[in-house]
């Protein structure tokens, strides 16, 4: 059965994209712990991060690279802080989180409830800044 980013990559489920290439997809957390908080996804489903082949493995971490530089300039924030947790979805993932310090980065502390507007406003200014 496909996993919930699948159908995202699939256009089944809407999203907020901030980048896509052929092989990737960047796009806004819907129960973000900060704002600009970023999935970064390899398009073909592989459960567990470290299943990936090494061209796959390589490549999401550029592409999330080339994504939290966007992140960075658009975003007011210290750093962008990278998880990989990858128990919450089938689907190998990482997360970009604005940080201004380590406890911004806490999965355990209450999400963020942005607007339809507010998402889209922080998709467009990020998904130009990747763009250069």
């Amino acid at each position: 059965m496909a996993t919930i980013f699948t159908k995202i990559i699939e256009g089944e489920i809407p999203s907020y994209k901030i980048a896509e290439d052929e092989n990737f997809l960047a796009f806004l957390d819907i129960n973000p712990l900060a704002k600009g908080h970023t999935l970064v996804i390899p398009k073909r489903e592989v459960d567990y991060l470290f299943e990936l082949d090494d061209d796959t493995y390589k490549g999401l971490w550029l592409f999330a690279k080339k994504v939290a530089a966007a992140l960075d300039r658009t975003m007011t924030c210290e750093r962008i802080g990278v998880a990989v947790i990858g128990l919450e979805v089938p689907h190998a993932h990482i997360h970009l989180v604005p940080i201004n310090g380590v406890y911004d980065i806490d999965f355990s502390k209450e999400k963020l409830s942005l607007s339809a507007d507010e998402f889209k406003m922080i998709a467009q200014r990020v998904s130009e800044a990747v763009k250069g």
